[in-house]
């Protein structure tokens, strides 16, 4: 079995991109972002990997992900479905919109029976991440029932900024300890300079420094996370079910638990810096990144022989 698993989060269609922004080669070898994560995460141990994806995609992503890892880790697949809800509960005739981050992490629920961590499929997070985290789950003596300490991979605000549009961005706050006292979704951040702004909902412009430690969902859990999901899942679908609009995301039940007092989260800081593809005009500079990574030695030009 696995000592620690990568769950992959690749349900998602980017709107604002305009396609299935999972699969579009961003590497000389035509690699893809999930590409470089997964060769990452083999390379500093963990030893499966579960793609969250949806049925409707299945043969695609197979076809132009999956089974480039086959021979390489453990592959596991689970879907992400509107109609995947307790029993007890129906799904609104007019909802179309996913639940939500949290929902799809509660959807691996079957495949993981390890320590894993969580990733966007669509996000690179660099090496030193990966090895940060790996070291982390790998090391750490854990009861057989899980712990109730989980851990973030943290990233500066600035190097997850995108030139051609604003961004949603977990804004940290950190206490005694390393430990993250809260997540402040902020929906709007747009770069300013070597700095950065956001404007709330009343339209207001409020400024950052660009030194401020965010989350880009680089998690790492044990399974007692599930039942924390199945509960807050829950309690999300008696409260906001009937929004056609509301989606139950990971960090928000992260930050409830944390209230509560029920789990802490240890903040690991990265040097790394974040890329992706938010934006169609975003995979020339993704592009660039990945030429430079590889001219540095910390890939080779041809990922997978």
């Amino acid at each position: 079995m696995a000592k620690a698993s990568v769950v992959v989060l690749a349900a998602g269609i980017g709107s604002r991109y305009g396609g299935l922004k999972q699969i579009e080669p961003v590497g000389p070898g035509g690699e893809t972002i999930i590409d470089y994560s997964i060769y990452d995460a083999i390379r500093f141990g963990f030893g499966k990997v579960v793609f969250v994806i949806r049925r409707d995609i299945e043969e695609a992503f197979r076809e132009a992900i999956g089974r480039r890892f086959e021979d390489k880790v453990e592959v596991r697949y689970a879907f992400q479905e509107l109609a995947m809800v307790p029993a007890g509960f129906t799904v609104p005739a007019d909802r179309k919109k996913p639940w939500g981050t949290g929902h799809a992490v509660l959807c691996a629920l079957e495949e993981v029976n390890e320590p894993f961590a969580v990733i966007n499929g669509d996000d690179y997070y660099g090496h030193r991440s990966f090895q940060t985290l790996g070291e982390y789950l790998l090391s750490r003596d854990f009861p057989e029932q899980g712990t109730e300490e989980y851990v973030m991979v943290g990233f500066v605000l600035r190097q997850t900024l995108s030139e051609f549009g604003h961004v949603a961005r977990g804004v940290c706050l950190i206490g005694a300890g390393g430990f993250l006292e809260r997540v402040v979704e902020r929906t709007h951040i747009e770069q300013e300079g070597k700095a950065a702004k956001f404007v709330d909902e009343a339209g207001k412009q409020h400024p950052l420094t660009g030194d401020e430690i965010v989350s880009m969902n680089l998690w790492g859990f044990t399974p007692t996370l599930f039942d924390h999901l199945r509960a807050g899942f829950e309690q999300f679908l008696k409260t906001k079910g009937g929004n056609t609009k509301a989606e139950f995301f990971l960090p928000f039940l992260v930050n409830e638990l944390i209230a509560r007092g029920e789990v802490r989260v240890r903040v690991l800081p990265t040097p790394d810096s974040w890329f992706g593809v938010t934006y169609r005009e975003d995979k020339a500079q993704v592009d660039k990144s990945v030429r430079e990574l590889i001219a540095k030695g910390v890939y080779p030009g041809k990922l997978w022989k």
